[in-house]
């Protein structure tokens, strides 16, 4: 399949990929990632390997586009967790809290 990454074309096939990426070991997944095998690559890293171009030269957009278009399966990034809520309090003990006083007993 005939793809453009960074202004560049390149003919990447799966069969490719898996040769390519075979022996490599995943950096730690911070953001959007691959599944190539049974391994989850970050989608920049994949990209450098395959087109053996600097990072900052391509988006991962590029990237997951191309690889999504050869069958493989991209997650995005993981949503931060979200705080967990604060225990129940009675109006009276919100207000102090707000006025910086310290709680009632």
């Amino acid at each position: 399949m005939r793809c453009v990454i960074a202004r560049f074309p390149f003919e990447l096939t799966k069969s490719g990929v898996l040769e390519t990426m075979k022996g490599v070991k995943p950096e730690p997944v911070t953001g959007e990632s691959v599944i190539i095998g049974r391994r989850h690559y970050p989608v920049k890293q994949v990209g450098q390997v395959l087109t053996r171009q600097d990072r900052r030269d391509f988006s991962a957009a590029e990237v997951v586009r191309a690889m999504v278009r050869l069958g493989f399966t991209c997650r995005t990034a993981l949503p931060a967790a979200e705080p967990a809520p604060a225990p129940a309090q009675s109006p009276l003990q919100r207000a102090s809290l707000l006025l910086g006083a310290p709680l009632p007993a």
